[in-house]
């Protein structure tokens, strides 16, 4: 299959996905509605509102826009992105139901990156969103080309090293591994659809950065996920879920935080 057709694959589970996980307890779409922020600790911690208000913030792969709308409610100017339709027209419907002022497009991050301009302030992505692409080269260039000079990049995602664990490798193939899988929400029935995915590995997410002409400022890595999405995690403190090797914590979430030469 070419890379294309991968893309069509992934895209319609996500279109799929995208109307189950809005009914969820996971998203929790209502609490959202009531004020609730959908950022986690990680992102809250180390992209402040203070850095956010009043910038124009550029958020890849967005999904229904939870956490694009809630950087929108902290003051930053909110562009979202990502390829499933049927998730971008809920972010639409969400924005406008909270009289926010984000904007929504619906395209694949490649696609984006074609018409990129430097525009943005801070570019943002989050929690499993790259290994759906396959050149984390383009990625980290439609970063860089869609921010201003001493733009920030910020993104937090889960650590590669839980590939390994579901079977697959944690050093980057061309070839993508290709699995019938269900979703990570608890309404799923049982559900699956064939999807692609590309193992990136911390290193080559890092090198592809400097590569493109981003100065890394800040890595850190998390003994926890702030998601219950992962087989065998126990939350050991509140909304901190931990996996162990004997007695020891993986690493689940890493961080990255960049500056646009």
């Amino acid at each position: 299959m070419s890379v294309s057709s991968y893309f069509s694959l992934n895209q319609k589970a996500w279109d799929e996905r995208a109307k189950v996980h809005f009914d969820s307890q996971f998203y929790d779409v209502n609490g959202f509605m009531q004020g609730q922020s959908s950022l986690t600790e990680i992102e809250s911690s180390e992209l402040t509102e203070i850095e956010v208000k009043g910038k124009k913030m550029l958020h890849l792969q967005c999904h229904f826009g939870l956490d694009s709308l809630s950087w929108a409610r902290l003051g930053a100017k909110v562009t979202g992105v990502d390829f499933s339709e049927p998730a971008i027209n809920k972010a639409r419907e969400l924005n406008h139901a909270l009289n926010l002022d984000a904007c929504f497009i619906c395209s694949d991050v490649y696609s984006f990156g074609e018409q990129a301009k430097a525009e943005f302030d801070i570019v943002f992505t989050s929690f499993g969103t790259i290994c759906w692409l396959p050149c984390i080269d383009t990625w980290a260039e439609v970063i860089a080309d869609s921010l201003k000079s001493g733009g920030c990049f910020y993104m937090a995602e889960f650590h590669p090293i839980r590939d390994l664990l579901d079977g697959e490798s944690y050093f980057y193939a061309p070839a993508p591994f290709v699995c019938d899988e269900g979703t990570y929400t608890e309404n799923c029935d049982g559900k699956q659809a064939s999807m692609a995915s590309w193992s990136h590995p911390l290193s080559r997410v890092i090198t592809a950065l400097i590569n493109a002409g981003i100065k890394i400022d800040m890595v850190n890595e998390f003994p926890f996920s702030p998601f219950d999405c992962f087989d065998g995690l126990e939350e050991r403190e509140p909304k901190r879920f931990s996996q162990l090797v004997g007695e020891n914590p993986l690493p689940l979430v890493y961080s990255i935080k960049g500056t646009k030469n």
